[in-house]
């Protein structure tokens, strides 16, 4: 059995037609679903807001993973948490407290994850490794689906995977980026637990047997 994870990112999905593609993601072999949301002032691009996750919380049979590109994200905790999040990770560059932050999302039920954008070192993430559910690696920049892959995430990823393995934490390894059933071997065999996958899957003309490739990759 497959331990990986696949989060497939609604944020490259056909949104005139979102319920059928979450009624896709219900019957396919992902284990969460990915919301990706932004602001248009930490990332320049605007998603979506609290009544469409809403919305989506009730179409999905999968938990939420929703991922907040924002500013000052600390404002909403609560809010996103109502609106149906089950996972909530900030990025370390908004937050300003980052500790308080993890055991706030922690406090309110959900599962907390900080992610790291492509220029910042993972090795600020060791002091609160025991806290996080999971870190995101951006591999690419944050802003747009469908991006290419960023080489130098792999010293990254195992520099994270390291840190893990010496604090004897059970932190997870999150990637979101140019994903795709040519390098998901090898991200697993780097140390990935989780892949964000968004163009891979919703750009095929069978993304529930993509979906069933990725999550049984060797």
């Amino acid at each position: 059995m497959p331990e990986h994870l696949i989060f497939p990112s609604i944020l490259t999905a056909d949104f005139l037609h979102l319920e059928a593609e979450i009624e896709m993601v219900n019957r396919s072999e992902a284990d969460l679903l990915h919301l990706d949301i932004m602001d248009g002032v930490f990332v320049p691009n605007l998603t979506f807001g609290f009544p469409v996750i809403r919305q989506i919380r009730k179409a999905s049979k999968k938990p939420l993973d929703v991922h907040l590109m924002i500013a000052d994200p600390d404002r909403y905790l609560e809010a996103y948490r109502d609106a149906g999040a089950d996972w909530l990770t900030v990025h370390y560059e908004t937050c300003t407290h980052l500790h308080r932050t993890i055991q706030n999302i922690a406090e309110l039920g959900m599962k907390p994850a900080v992610s790291v954008n492509p220029h910042t070192d993972v090795s600020l993430l060791e002091p609160i490794l025991g806290d996080l559910n999971m870190v995101l690696i951006m591999t690419v920049n944050p802003g747009f689906g469908g991006q290419k892959f960023i080489e130098g995430s792999w010293n990254k990823i195992r520099k994270l995977k390291k840190m893990i393995v010496d604090a004897g934490t059970d932190t997870l390894i999150q990637v979101d980026g140019g994903v795709t059933e040519e390098n998901i071997g090898e991200l697993i065999r780097a140390g990935v637990d989780v892949f964000v996958v968004g163009n891979t899957i919703f750009s095929a003309e069978n993304p529930l047997q993509v979906t069933s490739n990725l999550k049984n990759a060797p």
